[in-house]
């Protein structure tokens, strides 16, 4: 996934198996849904003639459901199949641009994209692939990925865990010193784009948290701020203030994928989504110099009580 994952775990078990058990299960992810492995179950259905049926693992099946209901819930502002536009604005695996496509490459790009296109047999398991459709589960895999970590520990006995890979969280149980295991969200640090951790505390006790911002992966062309969020209904990046969001929810899965969801939303159509559905939202918003945050009641009941 081209990034780094820790856990920390109260258990008995050898370190070493543990850790190869853990391993494994995040290699079993990859090996399903990695763009960047040639012969990983994505790749092949992304390569495969108009009209092929393929039968997807479990895993894959199961996280491209939820990829295609959140979707049909937010009309299109989440779209797993959205990655041809991200890689055609330069945040893809063709690597950085420094100026706009042109409305040509935009329009030759549209095609390979439209998560209303992609066909599934949930009885068989079998997704059909209409022709050159572009299927990318980034934005929900890694969270996804963390779950199936936390299934394999709960498996292996341990009571008290937090797993991280590659900025997604899930804890179960409590931290040895008996409270809850303690996050901090990253606060955009509006001096240099980047983040500080030294903001809100989160309290996770069998609680996941995921967090999608703009204030690092941007481009400047002729004085217009270009974000990495691509909203799939425009083909183009967002244009709103929100910074960045962080989400909290019982599984990894669905916060990975409804960050990025009210990173497309934005500070207000994203708002109203986060109250209709008693999410616990965190949002930071671009305001002037510096940054505002507004939370959801959902998320302030998971922050630490004095």
């Amino acid at each position: 996934m081209g990034t780094t994952w820790q856990v920390t775990v109260a258990s008995d078990r050898d370190e070493a198996a543990l850790r190869a058990g853990i391993q494994g299960q995040l290699d079993e992810v990859v090996a399903e849904m990695s763009t960047w492995e040639a012969g990983s179950d994505i790749s092949r259905f992304n390569a495969a003639p108009a009209g092929t049926a393929q039968v997807l693992p479990e895993g894959f099946f199961r996280v491209l459901q939820a990829a295609l209901a959140l979707a049909a819930d937010t009309g299109g502002a989440y779209d797993p199949t959205v990655g041809p536009l991200v890689n055609l604005w330069g945040f893809g695996p063709d690597g950085e641009r420094l100026a706009a496509p042109t409305g040509a490459a935009i329009a030759a790009a549209r095609p390979r994209t439209g998560w209303q296109r992609l066909a599934i047999d949930p009885a068989r398991r079998v997704a059909i692939q209409p022709g050159g459709l572009y299927v990318d589960l980034s934005s929900i895999a890694k969270g996804y990925a963390v779950d199936r970590v936390a299934d394999y520990l709960d498996a292996s006995g341990s009571t008290a865990w937090l797993v991280e890979v590659g900025g997604e969280l899930r804890a179960r149980g409590r931290h040895p010193e008996g409270r809850a295991w303690h996050v901090a969200v990253e606060r955009p640090d509006p001096q240099d784009g980047t983040a500080r951790d030294d903001g809100i505390v989160v309290a996770l006790e069998d609680l996941a948290m995921a967090t999608s911002g703009d204030y690092r992966h941007f481009f400047d062309d002729a004085g217009q701020r270009y974000s990495h969020t691509i909203d799939p209904r425009t083909a183009r990046p967002v244009a709103h203030a929100l910074a960045s969001v962080t989400v909290l929810h019982r599984d990894c899965m669905q916060a990975d994928a409804l960050a990025t969801a009210m990173s497309v939303l934005g500070p207000h159509e994203g708002w109203r989504y986060a109250l209709d559905h008693d999410l616990a939202v965190l949002f930071f918003v671009h305001d002037g110099e510096g940054f505002r945050q507004r939370m959801t009641p959902a998320f302030a009941r998971h922050l630490p009580t004095p």
